[in-house]
């Protein structure tokens, strides 16, 4: 039974007026969780910039992580904090927050991705961290690859950043004719984002019929069990993004931006959100078409949770 599954990823728009448009492969019909990362928008240069007016968040952790250019992220906790390339954004949401993000220019690059937080623990209170990042050098078979750990621990290398449970992100730039066996969790869950180049990936000592060849803004998954994930690239270079986790056993109900555990929670966060009430706060600063971003109306019937791992993945 093969150990490698692959997202393909569709294109939404992010963020209501003039939104660009990112490309999503979680959450996805085939798979709901990777460890606890439930969520990964992949942006490339476009004509827009992206502008996100105030708007809530309950029961996860956003991850900003760009390739290019820099966004400016205000929150109604009161942190206001540029990103760049090599530094993280993680922001804890708990019991509610809202914030906006804003990028300087045109031309932005990276991922937004998502964590969600345990049921003991996503009631709790909001946060936020930033991290700039070290440059590490892998040991390769042939070519040449760093790595910049902006989440949990990885050869070597970690990242400071609070997070509810094991979890594991790293920027990965591989040069062309690269070959490299990086050490990984076993018990972790595994997925592998293309952000641009070639990029083949296989699980520990798998055959090359089990090896995986990624398209960009494809996630490659890779299920747990192996020690190392091999990684190899043609005649050009690559650039992608790892992540795993620690496997989070819990059906989650994820809507608009929320994550909670029932219909009636989501009904509630929204009603508090359209209210203006004191739960998620208010964002000083951002100035934008809008002032905050209106939830949308709930389906016409009871929203279900999502299973951690459908059976239909091939």
């Amino acid at each position: 039974m093969t150990t490698l599954h692959r997202l393909e990823p569709r294109e939404v728009p992010l963020g209501g007026l003039r939104a660009m448009q990112v490309q999503r492969t979680l959450p996805h019909r085939d798979r709901t969780l990777v460890g606890a990362w439930c969520f990964v928008d992949h942006f490339k240069p476009s004509s827009s910039r992206m502008d996100v007016a105030p708007h809530p968040h309950c029961g996860l952790q956003t991850v900003t992580w760009l390739f290019d250019g820099e966004v400016e992220h205000r929150d109604s906790a009161g942190n206001v904090q540029l990103v760049r390339p090599g530094e993280v954004n993680l922001m804890t949401a708990g019991h509610g927050i809202s914030h906006s993000e804003v990028s300087t220019s045109v031309g932005l690059r990276g991922v937004q991705l998502w964590v969600a937080q345990p049921d003991a623990d996503r009631s709790g209170s909001n946060g936020f961290d930033h991290f700039a990042t070290t440059l590490t050098d892998l040991s390769v078979m042939s070519g040449a690859a760093t790595a910049r750990v902006f989440v949990g621990e990885l050869e070597g290398a970690s990242s400071p950043v609070r997070t509810f449970s094991p979890l594991i992100a790293a920027e990965l730039v591989l040069g062309p004719g690269t070959a490299v066996d990086i050490t990984v969790e076993p018990g972790f869950e595994h997925a592998v984002l293309l952000d641009e180049g070639r990029l083949t990936i296989a699980p520990g000592d798998a055959t090359e019929e089990e090896a995986l060849a990624l398209a960009e803004s494809e996630l490659g998954l890779v299920d747990p069990g192996r020690e190392f994930i091999r990684f190899m690239t043609g005649d050009t270079a690559a650039r992608a993004i790892l992540i795993g986790g620690a496997p989070l056993d819990e059906e989650l109900l994820m809507w608009w931006n929320f994550i909670a555990r029932s219909h009636e929670e989501i009904v509630a966060a929204r009603d508090e959100w359209q209210a203006d009430s004191g739960r998620f706060g208010r964002v000083e600063g951002y100035v934008g078409p809008i002032d905050r971003i209106p939830a949308p109306d709930l389906p016409p019937v009871r929203l279900k949770p999502r299973t951690p791992r459908p059976t239909s993945v091939e």
